[in-house]
């Protein structure tokens, strides 16, 4: 690989790889979501669409790669570089072996890229010797490497949660991404794809969202099977009063109205409110929208009420690889003693005989299992609905030992897995089941 300039024909993937690297380094340095980073002031905002969607795919392989990546990295460098150049260098590996690019051609463009900034200029020449060995190497080294793991800050707790053997195969489910669900309104015009046996429609390879059959007519929405079933599992009634606690992004809400029941939405972002707004617009059902803090919301009783509590979302990880390095674990205490309030004031909420929904979209037990044990402790009154989990699809090795459901990412492994999530069915002055 030659150090000359390089001409434009080797660098029109500049600005989306630019932009790339930009977002490595916002999630691993900064520790910064993703999704913070798609707004008018991210990176992405100034790029083409094409570039765009490129960008973000780089960006995702290479956090759901990286440790393969190191792995791949370290017998080529003497010490740790700086982070800023360790991501030019990661998504160079993930380019050449995950995505199949001429390695000059990558050399070239991520040069330029070390090149521009202070920070990285110094590891210009590195980055070009490191590429030009990484062209050299047979696939079957890449190959051979183990299944990315977890940082050790998360994967230990799973093992003392799950074992070894467990956290190994969610692992491999986090590594091979997530295809696309859809959940949908009856008589909708519906895109090609496979019916899963919870009632979602599973598509792989989907392409733009908006382009797909019966987007414009609005008779579906995107939610993964997991985040499908708090609902099919309510089984909401028509005409009965239900309580959408944390609503956004919707899919719950727009399930809740499909089924007829009368729904309050509410969540604390005004900004994520106007999404769901728009969505159930799209879509044509209704619900009413309220824009509040849960911890301070007071109604009339509910019939039943859906608590998608605010959680460390470790569940979606084979969607969002980012979360694993954008976060360490230090806010997770005070997240898990928020869920513990937030069942105690939607109790408040909930008619003597009503029926309560607590979920999260993680695969921690502290924020599943242990949340509704401690629960059943402070409320005498509390049983917990085994049976309400005899839902189409679900299966009872799936119900764990408190009488909730805990789903793992790497169920359904021969089909693209699905999202860890945990769901219980509570009832105020009911029997236990």
């Amino acid at each position: 690989m030659s150090q000359q300039t390089p001409n434009s024909a080797s660098l029109q993937g500049l600005p989306a790889r630019r932009a790339a690297v930009q977002l490595l380094n916002a999630v691993t340095v900064e520790q910064r979501l993703m999704s913070e980073l798609m707004g008018p002031k991210g990176p992405l905002a100034k790029l083409e669409a094409a570039d765009r969607a490129r960008a973000q795919r780089l960006a995702t392989n290479t956090l759901r790669h990286m440790d393969r990546a190191d792995r791949l990295l370290g017998p080529f460098l003497r010490s740790r570089p700086a982070s800023e150049v360790h991501n030019i260098l990661r998504l160079a590996v993930v380019e050449i072996f995950v995505e199949g690019a001429p390695s000059h051609g990558v050399g070239n463009a991520l040069v330029t890229i070390a090149r521009e900034e202070r920070e990285t200029t110094h590891g210009a020449g590195m980055v070009n010797a490191i590429v030009r060995r990484l062209g050299d190497m047979p696939m079957s080294d890449w190959e051979k490497l183990p299944v990315p793991r977890l940082p050790k800050w998360l994967r230990k707790p799973l093992i003392g949660d799950y074992g070894k053997a467990t956290v190994e195969a969610m692992e491999l489910a986090h590594s091979k991404g997530a295809p696309l669900d859809l959940s949908f309104k009856e008589g909708a015009i519906l895109p090609e794809g496979t019916m899963l046996e919870t009632g979602s429609l599973r598509i792989t390879d989907a392409g733009q969202v908006t382009s797909l059959a019966g987007f414009t007519e609005g008779g579906w929405w995107v939610q993964d099977a997991s985040a499908a079933l708090p609902v099919a599992i309510l089984a909401p009634k028509a005409g009965e009063r239900v309580l959408d606690l944390c609503a956004a992004p919707g899919g719950k809400t727009m399930q809740l109205a499909a089924a007829g029941a009368e729904v309050t939405a509410l969540d604390i972002s005004e900004a994520r409110m106007a999404r769901v707004s728009e969505n159930l617009t799209r879509t044509g059902l209704n619900a009413e929208i309220v824009v509040a803090d849960a911890m301070e919301f007071k109604s009339e009783l509910y019939d039943a009420i859906l608590l998608d509590a605010p959680c460390t979302a470790t569940g979606t990880i084979r969607r969002h690889p980012d979360l694993p390095y954008a976060k360490d674990g230090g806010e997770f205490p005070e997240l898990f003693k928020l869920q513990e309030n937030m069942i105690d004031h939607a109790l408040s909420l909930l008619k003597p005989d009503g029926r309560l929904i607590y979920c999260t979209c993680s695969i921690l037990l502290d924020e599943g299992e242990i949340q509704i044990e401690d629960a059943l402790k402070r409320h005498p009154n509390l049983s917990i609905d085994r049976a309400a989990l005899e839902v189409q699809g679900v299966d009872p090795a799936w119900i764990s030992k408190e009488g909730g459901l805990r789903i793992r990412p790497d169920y359904w492994a021969d089909r693209g897995g699905m999202d860890g999530f945990y769901i219980a069915v509570l009832r105020q002055n009911g029997e236990s089941t």
